[in-house]
């Protein structure tokens, strides 16, 4: 399963962003062999409306889980409408970190 986490660079030592839509990189992370590749967000410096842009970006890369801090409401409905589960992870923490809450399952979803 493809997972999605928002960060400020381009590694799984890369810190985590907070904001889904205005993330400057995608990490996409495969669960089953932890291989990633990052995506670089065309619209995190957009105007208005950056979120559900975003989400299209997921969608179009087979995303099946969304690790963030922050999804604006627009984005969240494109999201859920994509079957893409959302996972809240704690501040201050490496994409590793992450991936690795969300291995042990002890993320929270977002309602």
């Amino acid at each position: 399963m493809k997972i999605c986490f928002t960060a400020k660079g381009t590694t799984l030592d890369s810190q985590t962003e907070e904001r889904f839509g205005r993330a400057p990189y995608f990490i996409l992370v495969e669960s089953e062999n932890g291989s990633f590749e990052a995506i670089q967000n065309p619209f995190a410096d957009g105007g208005g409306g950056v979120g559900p842009r975003a989400a299209q970006v997921l969608i179009a890369n087979n995303v099946k889980a969304l690790v963030t801090g922050q999804v604006g409401g627009n984005a969240r409905e494109v999201l859920a409408a994509a079957g893409i589960t959302m996972y809240i992870y704690s501040t201050g923490t490496s994409v590793r970190d992450a991936f690795d809450q969300f291995t042990k399952k002890t993320l929270e979803q977002f309602a």
